[in-house]
């Protein structure tokens, strides 16, 4: 997958180049390629952005660096997402359809944001992380790159582990435990070093209902909508759960 990131500093972008999406990079699994978006500006000083029309605190972005930086990623035809606090909440389904992409242009807005000319013209979408407001977009399009990046095939050693986990299997995941098996006073559940892997799998289920049903209650009635996705051990446990009052 080729994502293209718009930004103006692209220094902030070291992380993604490390760890599990730096071994993907050097797979060829994820290509990311960071353009500077003042290298557009027309300005002798790269100056990117300007004082709103209408008044207003803070600067907005100008139209012409970013048409020309999109413009040399070759953006035409391609989806481009814009990291902003206005834009839909990303979630798994979002997530998801974008891993299913072969390329992928994001554009990281600063300050008051974009000349909205920008978004209108080259049919943007806007997405955002949560209800909150950061400094700029680059943080966000990280965010949206690692969890993009984790669903493409090879990224991760375990292929079942990205669907496994929180959220995409529809429940918080249940607790983690590893050596020693006691530490300061504390054990590991007996049932996790017993070797009886179905004892486990339903202690696992059992641990993910009772944290999602407490800390995600609006996941807890999605979740045990469906019924007949149980098996009979398992329906015992979401009933069990379902009658614990909040």
């Amino acid at each position: 997958m080729k994502i293209d990131v718009l930004t103006l500093f692209p220094e902030m972008f070291a992380p993604v180049t490390s760890s599990i999406l730096g071994r993907a990079a050097e797979k060829n699994i994820i290509n990311i390629r960071l353009t500077d978006i003042r290298d557009f500006s027309n300005d002798k000083h790269n100056k990117a952005d300007d004082y709103p029309f209408g008044g207003g605190g803070g600067m907005v972005m100008m139209a012409d660096p970013i048409f020309g930086a999109l413009e040399s990623v070759d953006a035409y035809n391609k989806k481009i997402i814009y990291m902003s606090p206005r834009g839909r909440i990303m979630d798994q389904q979002k997530i998801s359809e974008l891993s299913e992409l072969d390329e992928l242009v994001i554009l990281c807005g600063h300050y008051e944001g974009v000349d909205q000319r920008v978004l209108d013209y080259w049919n943007i979408e806007e997405v955002s992380i949560g209800d909150y407001v950061l400094t700029g977009g680059e943080l966000p399009a990280m965010v949206l790159i690692d969890s993009v990046a984790r669903l493409l095939p090879d990224v991760l050693g375990n292929a079942d582990s990205a669907l496994d986990e929180s959220i995409y299997s529809g429940l918080l995941e249940h607790p983690q435990y590893t050596k020693p098996r006691r530490y300061r006073g504390l054990d590991v559940p007996e049932v996790l070093v017993s070797g009886n892997h179905k004892l486990i799998n339903l202690w696992k289920f059992r641990e993910a209902l009772l944290l999602t049903k407490e800390r995600r209650p609006d996941m807890f009635e999605e979740y045990v909508k469906n019924p007949e996705r149980f098996s009979k051990e398992e329906a015992e446990i979401v009933e069990e759960i379902s009658k614990i009052k909040p």
